[in-house]
């Protein structure tokens, strides 16, 4: 079943929206009301290093921007340990309809919310009363559940990722995201997981220098480019320079037997066009 939110056309004209928020807080505020992972009750858990690859912001904006929308202008709280966004004024715009379904959904959602404080943050701009009522029924003075071990390594987590997620946007040259997004399309949340993994594997180097082999036959196919790493982890590449040792390997191949005594399953700097009728493996 599609999922829809609401969105209050005043946001446009509200003061604090025109006088005091940057296009970057607009944007990035708009896509935490929108994006797949909201819930009814304007709580959910959702990562950082998510909203970076969803917006095409890197983790330093995300970062610069989340303060302001938590410090300066106050509509949101986010709990790092848990990973859990909440909206401030969720509750006066999405809760139009009422009824025992509505009641049922908000109930099993605020049963899975960690961060109970969360729960009160929200609650208390929930317009309708049996509403807000649920909201006050879940709320409590403990703040999380669970053990502080499991919320401790959970936080790690999180660091490591982000630390990750650093190294990848701005570590030893160009950078992966900007790469993809400029010349192959804006990344969706399948694709950005896609990247990841291929990075995970392959390293950023291998995966920009697939995909401008790609772009050099003529293909933006996100396929096409993995079929590359594939038959490089095949041939054991490992870095650049193993590519260029491959690539001449077979030019030399064919330079002295007149012949392609074999050919790697992928364009060389010196065939950038694939043959017809070739195919490259599915990713």
């Amino acid at each position: 079943m599609a999922k829809f939110r609401m969105i209050n056309i005043g946001f446009w004209d509200d003061p604090k929206v025109v006088e005091e928020m940057t296009p970057e807080d607009k944007y990035l505020f708009l896509y935490l009301l929108t994006n797949a992972n909201t819930t009814q009750i304007g709580i959910y858990s959702i990562t950082k290093k998510q909203m970076a690859f969803d917006t095409g912001y890197s983790m330093e904006a995300v970062n610069n921007i989340f303060e302001r929308l938590i410090q300066r202008h106050k509509l949101m709280k986010y709990n790092p340990k848990t990973r859990e966004l909440a909206i401030r004024n969720w509750g006066k715009y999405n809760f139009n309809r009422g009824g025992k379904p509505v009641e049922d959904c908000v109930m099993s959602e605020l049963s899975k919310v960690k961060d109970r404080s969360l729960i009160t943050f929200v609650g208390e701009h929930v317009k309708q009363d049996r509403i807000r009522e649920l909201y006050e029924s879940y709320a409590d003075t403990g703040t999380l559940r669970g053990q502080e071990k499991e919320e401790e390594e959970e936080q790690d987590k999180e660091q490591e990722q982000e630390l990750e997620w650093k190294r990848i946007d701005h570590g030893g040259g160009e950078n992966v995201v900007d790469f993809y997004q400029q010349n192959f399309g804006m990344l969706s949340p399948y694709m950005a997981e896609e990247l990841i993994d291929a990075i995970e594997n392959f390293g950023e180097r291998l995966v920009i220098k697939a995909m401008k082999i790609s772009l050099a036959s003529g293909n933006r196919s996100w396929r096409y480019t993995y079929g590359i790493l594939k038959k490089w982890r095949y041939h054991n590449v490992k870095t650049i320079e193993d590519v260029i040792a491959l690539d001449r390997e077979y030019e030399q191949q064919r330079e002295y037997s007149g012949k392609q005594a074999w050919k790697p399953d992928y364009p060389t700097p010196y065939q950038h066009n694939p043959s017809e009728g070739e195919e490259v493996d599915d990713c």
